[in-house]
């Protein structure tokens, strides 16, 4: 195969992932897709297989194959058909996640000969609690569980399922315009990879898919190969669930064994009461990031990274939950801990590359009401924010200051779209100076220690909060976030 053209194609396949990306960015309403950039598109072979993921959130890089595959297990598509889904136990991860599956057909063949899929994180898809991230003990509670159902079909809308979706969430225009969105995102994919089978032939451009897919699995294996053989061991834990249960393991031992990795996550606490619980596909997500964070040469996001690892995980604990396990806060926080198990157990085989842990959370704040600043048309409101974080230093360097780490790639909302679209007020958005890690590199700044602080406007006194809270906020009243800083590497000179 031609190198050249493989590297061609590999960036033509990035590309149209990116332009669906940007579709879905461009043409959504909510703050936390056109802003924060919480979404993923990837595109996939006839089988279901990762071709290219554009470089969005980490989080999905298991997930979104598992979330075609479920579409397809449902459903034989045809044109025009579009599958939606958030469901984690059948190809989600959380509800707030809603993934839209569609088909590429062309003339004389039945079946589709690649798919496009994308996921969003709405900010509102009802429960107990805006934003849908519940202090929760069942997945029930969490908010509308949309099994992988027919959102179109042969380009009809199918108005029932939507009028449900919309029936169910707090902010209904805002959740149209983001799923109207999704389904754009995907005609613009359609569109590409359709112009290139026309400029160079469906057996050309289906040759070069499985060419990336081995290409990424050599170098994976490379990867794998650099690390001495032998068997690592890692835990880390959460610090609670919400509901009474602390310190919760998460155990890894990871046996490199020439070109393959094995990584076991069976010793692992049981799942818990709360929504800290993780599903298999973010414990997936999460390991295969890791590895590709370690390797020098870039990996394409394809099927083909994952053929050297074997990843092992035990039903029924907080990495591989299980039916009706509350899960909202796995993919957003359980991720990250997941990453920095699998990345400590490494650090022992590859002390000189991998650096101390960052902030380790993604503190995720969530906030609904009603906006009633224009009294002749009070809206409904649902807000979610994800709020950086310090990054662990390295071998060589410091740690990076206020950011997203690991399993989250998002922005934070900026301030004035934020005070636009709600009724808040941002009094001070600030680095901590010195709340990193000390040592030889400093882990990166942010708001040490992690930990959040509300001011009531009538007591006039702070109450420090405990990690996971819901509650009543009041006009006036002031909620102050700490984000944690990052570790830093090394003693001292």
């Amino acid at each position: 195969m031609n190198a050249v053209k493989l590297e061609v194609f590999k960036h033509l396949f990035q590309a149209v992932a990116e332009e669906m990306g940007e579709t879905l960015r461009r043409t959504s309403h909510s703050p936390n897709i056109k802003e924060r950039r919480d979404y993923s598109c990837a595109i996939f072979d006839a089988d279901g297989k990762t071709i290219a993921q554009a470089e969005h959130m980490p989080v999905h890089l298991g997930s979104m194959p598992q979330s075609v595959a479920e579409a397809l297990k449902q459903f034989t598509l045809h044109p025009g058909d579009a599958v939606i889904l958030n469901d984690p136990y059948h190809g989600g991860t959380h509800l707030p996640g809603i993934t839209v599956v569609e088909g590429v057909f062309v003339d004389g063949h039945e079946d589709a000969v690649f798919y496009v899929a994308n996921r969003a994180h709405h900010a509102d898809v009802g429960g107990i609690s805006p934003g849908s991230l519940p202090i929760a003990t069942e997945m029930f509670q969490e908010g509308l569980i949309i099994p992988p159902i027919l959102l179109k079909q042969q380009g009809v809308m199918n108005d029932g399922v939507l009028q449900l979706i919309l029936r169910n969430v707090r902010t209904p225009e805002e959740r149209l315009s983001d799923l109207s969105a999704q389904l754009a995102a995907n005609r613009v994919g359609i569109r590409r990879l359709l112009s290139y089978i026309r400029d160079h032939g469906l057996q050309t451009v289906t040759a070069y898919t499985r060419g990336l897919q081995d290409y990424a699995e050599r170098v994976t294996r490379s990867l794998i190969e650099d690390i001495p053989d032998g068997t690592y061991r890692y835990e880390d834990f959460l610090d609670d669930d919400g509901q009474g249960t602390y310190h919760i393991p998460i155990r890894v031992t990871i046996e490199i064994d020439k070109d393959h990795a094995t990584v076991d996550f069976s010793d692992s606490a049981g799942q818990v009461a709360g929504s800290v619980n993780a599903v298999r596909a973010i414990t997936v997500s999460a390991t295969f990031y890791a590895f590709r964070a370690v390797v020098d040469e870039e990996i394409p996001s394809n099927e083909g990274g994952f053929r050297p690892l074997t990843i092992i995980t035990r039903p029924g604990t907080i990495v591989d939950a299980t039916m009706p396990a509350a899960v909202a806060g796995g993919n957003v926080e359980t991720s990250q801990r997941i990453v920095d198990v699998v990345l400590g157990a490494l650090a022992q085989a590859l002390p000189r590359k991998i650096p101390a842990a960052g902030q380790g959370t993604m503190n995720n704040l969530t906030l609904g009401g009603v906006d009633q600043r224009d009294i002749s048309h009070p809206r409904a409101v649902a807000y979610y924010e994800t709020i950086g974080g310090g990054a662990g230093a390295g071998p060589t360097w410091d740690g990076v200051n206020g950011v997203h780490v690991h399993m989250s790639n998002t922005m934070n909302t900026p301030i004035e779209a934020l005070e636009r679209e709600l009724p808040l007020r941002v009094r001070r958005y600030q680095i901590w100076r010195k709340s990193g890690g000390g040592g030889k590199f400093k882990g990166g700044e942010a708001g040490k220690p992690g930990e959040a602080w509300l001011t009531t406007i009538h007591s006039k006194t702070s109450t420090k909060l405990p990690g996971k809270w819901h509650g009543t906020v009041h006009t006036g009243d002031v909620l102050e976030i700490r984000t944690p800083g990052g570790g830093g590497w090394g003693k001292k000179d």
